[in-house]
This record gives structure tokens, sequence and C-alpha cells, in this order.
């Protein structure tokens, strides 16, 4: 009896501790527990460790407070001109209330698909194809804020509302491929016609400043040809202008140096003589004779004889 009395104190005190340990709940992060006492809310537990009653305090629901991605299946949809098309969207929420992301709705996910898909076929329904086509950025904006306010009561706060495909009916998609495809060809001419409108531009241009090159180098030439003509017209006109100021100096010495050695009238006239003799021998076809030419003969034989009789 003693030994059975002791097993089961044993196994109480193991059930005890058991029991204590229990109490004792540890919150990881980025996770909320709700808790309940006796069927009814008690409190939001965080990150730490937290006490609860044993067989009275119960964990209710973990809940992660991580942003969350919910890819929702294709919906059908359709556009103000009457195109019916299907459409998938990814919502991207993050549950900021733990207590009413547990009572407030009882499938938030499914609760999130079905307002999405209402939304989305409000707003698609007030554009057409080419709008629904073109404004992604448009509709993801006004799908956002209208879910954003919808699920506030659920505790949850929407973040972002991506369109991920647009599926539009096969006859307006191959529509959609050949009107592209004319649009791509008129591009490419267009850019093939402003390529060789470029091209005849260029090579015109070219051409242009060309011509004005050599224009401009035929008139340097010109000038430069004028300007080495005018150098050398000047600079003959001052050789001869030299040479001729040589010369009157040369006379002006000549009759300096008579003038100094005291030459009377009878040298002067021999002079004139011979400067005669020069004229003579020249190239002239016209000689003027001056006419005292006969007194200077004179003189000229009166100084002959005088010098020979010294």
């Amino acid at each position: 009896m003693e030994g059975a009395g002791l097993v089961i104190l044993i196994i109480l005190l193991i059930f005890l501790f058991g029991l204590i340990v229990s109490c004792f709940v540890i919150v990881p992060q980025a996770t909320a527990y709700v808790m309940e006492r006796l069927g009814g809310y008690l409190d939001t537990w965080h990150v730490g460790i937290h006490f609860k009653l044993p067989l009275i305090d119960k964990k209710a629901r973990k809940v992660s407070l991580k942003e969350q991605v919910v890819d929702f299946a294709p919906q059908p949809v359709i556009t103000k001109d009457n195109v019916t098309m299907r459409i998938d969207t990814v919502v991207f929420f993050q549950i900021t209330d733990p207590k009413l992301y547990c009572y407030g709705v009882e499938n938030p996910i499914m609760a999130i698909e079905n307002l999405t898909a209402t939304t989305l076929r409000n707003i698609i329904g007030e554009l057409i194809l080419d709008e629904t086509l073109t404004s992604r950025e448009v509709i993801n904006t006004k799908m956002r804020s209208q879910l954003d306010v919808a699920t506030d009561p659920w505790g949850i706060k929407v973040n972002r509302v991506e369109l991920k495909n647009i599926i539009p009916p096969p006859d307006i998609q191959a529509s959609m491929e050949k009107q592209a495809k004319a649009e791509r060809d008129r591009r490419e001419a267009v850019t093939r016609a402003e390529g060789e409108k470029t091209s005849a531009i260029l090579i015109a241009q070219g051409k242009k400043e060309s011509a004005i090159l050599e224009a401009e180098a035929e008139k340097a030439s010109a000038i430069l040809k004028a300007e080495a003509q005018k150098e050398r017209v000047i600079r003959e006109a001052e050789g001869q202008a030299e040479a001729i100021l040589k010369v009157q100096q040369a006379n002006a010495d000549g009759i300096k140096m008579i003038k100094e050695a005291g030459a009377d009238e009878a040298v002067l006239q021999l002079k004139s003589l011979e400067a005669l003799g020069k004229m003579a021998n020249g190239q002239a076809t016209k000689i003027i004779i001056p006419s005292d030419l006969q007194g200077i003969a004179g003189l000229a034989t009166t100084f002959k004889e005088v010098v020979t009789n010294k």
C-alpha cells in the first residue's frame, strides 16, 4: 500500500508540475494569441512570456502579424462596352487587430476574395476595353482604397492590390494582335521614312558646306595672291625709289666734292661735255645739244694745250 501511495503521489506531482508549466505561455515574434476565459474574450497576448489560469484560460487563436499575400483565381468581368474578360488579382494584406480578425468575420480570406471580385466588377464595369488594358495603376489604386475601407472592421489592412493577368476573349485577343502588328508596321515605315529624310538632309547639308568651304578657299587664295602681288609691287617701287635716291645722293656727293675742290667754271663746263659724251653713247634716239657747245669745245682745246705745255 505504501508503494502504491508513493506512485500516486509521484504521478500527482508530475501532473501538477506539467499543469504549472502549461500555465506559462511564450508568444513568438510577429505573432499574437487571442485568449479566452470560460468561452469569452480575455486579452490579446503579444511577444513575450505570459501566465494563464489552468483549465479556465485557453488560446482561442494564433494570429500572424506578418504581411500576407493571397492570389485569387481569375474572375469573369464585363467592361462598359460589353466585352467579357477574366482577371485574376493578388492582394497584400496585414492583420492589425487580432481580436477583430477572430470575431469580425467567419472566414476572412473568403470574405476578402468575394469582396475583391465584386469590387473588381464594379470598377471594370465603368471602363471600356482599351481603358481597362491601359489603366492598371488606376484600377489597383481604386481597389486598394475600397478594400481597405471594407476590411477595416475585420482588423485587416489592405496594403496593395495588383491585377496579375487580364485575359480577353480569343477573338478580341487576335484582333488586338493584328492591331498591334499594324501599328508596329506603321512605326517601322515612319522610322524608315524619317531615316531617309534625315540622310537626304545630311547629304544636302554636306554638299552645301563643301561648296561654301571651296568658295571660301578660293576667296582666301585670291586674297593671298592679291596681297603677294601688292607686296611685290611695293617692294619693286621701294627698290626703284632707293636706286633713284642713291643716284641722286651720288650726284650730290660729286657736286659737293667738286665745290670743295674749288673747281672753276671751266671744269664745270668740261664735266658737262663728259656728260654729253655719255648721252651720245646711250640708247637715246634724240640728243639735245646746248647752244654754247662751241664755247665748251674751245675751252676744252685751251685746257688741253695748257696740260701739254706743262
